[in-house]
């Protein structure tokens, strides 16, 4: 990636070496990679590893990854994500550990307070096809281990003491609809999902809580310059879910859990140009709010998002766009680098 800004005059020859390199079946390389973290709500850091495309017609992707930021989180692990029988099968897995130290807003409360999460997670998903369609069916199993050491004891007022050191263990039901033309970044076509995952003490998870959750992706150009896209999600929760688990607003410009209820809903768009043959302009905005619950539709603030970046071509061969993006929330301005699409990473 740092070739692409060094040297500009040889992108096109640096990004056709990659592309040729890592779809030649008879070769086996594999791309180092180094992103910058820019996420408000951890801070400034880097993620390094490496990843590899299997080579054939929709490529799988194996990855190694490690990272690290400024207000002390960190990362490690690994995942893989495949397609198989053409496309009728698409599986998902991953494991890995790290420490994230994050804020928590109490809803209705005019301060927030620090906290760390010591994490384990395991994670292995699969949905089929379901005949020739668009649609797919599966399912996914999830585990993790979470210790929280409070920073601020002013944080005992609002969270459970069993909410310190949880096992949470449960199975997803998985509903899709992808006629997308790339997972990575896609520039026409519809996904459609709906899930709803529950954890359950019969699976080793040490309370009953569960999320419902809903989202919808539309990729609609108008020609070959112009790409409107629009965004909607909407997150449920039920039972007795864990602070750290409650549904939240995610709007670029907006840190990750700074609005967050038991309900949360929210609508963006995005407006592609493309400028050059492999450089494109992109401005977008959206809305979102966290409420009280489902039947106590109260919320704090409508939160609020907008922005604009750039989109480079890297790879052609698989359509793989780099993003750059500069965004406006409520609070605060933050900037994000993206490997594909910023709504499916």
């Amino acid at each position: 990636f740092r070739s692409f800004a060094q040297d500009p005059m040889n992108i096109k020859e640096s990004v056709d070496a990659v592309s040729d390199t890592i779809l030649d079946k008879k070769r086996k390389d594999i791309m180092p990679l180094v992103l910058p973290v820019t996420e408000p709500a951890v801070g400034y850091g880097a993620i390094v590893g490496a990843l590899y495309l299997v080579p054939k017609m929709e490529p799988d992707v194996l990855v190694a990854l490690g990272g690290l930021t400024s207000n002390g989180s960190w990362f490690t692990g690994g995942g893989y994500i495949g397609f198989w029988k053409d496309g009728h099968l698409r599986y998902r897995g991953l494991a890995g550990v790290g420490k994230l130290t994050m804020k928590y807003y109490p809803f209705g409360e005019n301060f927030s307070f620090s906290f760390d999460q010591k994490i384990f997670t395991f994670l292995q998903q699969l949905t089929f096809r379901i005949k020739d369609s668009d649609f797919f069916a599966g399912g996914k199993y999830q585990f993790s281990k979470i210790r929280i050491p409070i920073h601020d004891r002013e944080g005992d007022d609002f969270i459970l003491p069993k909410d310190f050191d949880l096992i949470n263990s449960g199975l997803t039901a998985i509903l899709e609809y992808d006629n997308l033309n790339n997972f990575l970044t896609p520039t026409h076509g519809n996904k459609f999902s709906l899930n709803y995952t529950q954890n359950l003490e019969i699976l080793g998870s040490n309370r009953d809580w569960g999320s419902l959750n809903f989202m919808l992706f539309s990729f609609l150009p108008v020609n070959e310059i112009w790409m409107p896209a629009f965004r909607m999600e909407a997150h449920i929760a039920t039972g007795h879910i864990p602070f750290y688990a409650k549904p939240y607003v995610k709007l670029r410009g907006i840190p990750a859990m700074r609005y967050q209820g038991k309900f949360t809903a929210l609508i963006e768009t995005e407006q592609l140009v493309k400028v050059l043959p492999r450089w494109d302009v992109v401005a977008f905005a959206g809305m979102g709010a966290a409420f009280d619950s489902v039947n106590n539709l109260e919320y704090e603030e409508i939160a609020w998002n907008a922005g604009f970046g750039t989109r480079f071509l890297a790879m052609r061969s698989t359509g793989t766009k780099l993003g750059f993006d500069i965004a406006r929330g409520p609070e605060e301005w933050a900037f994000y680098v993206s490997v594909g699409y910023s709504w499916l990473n």
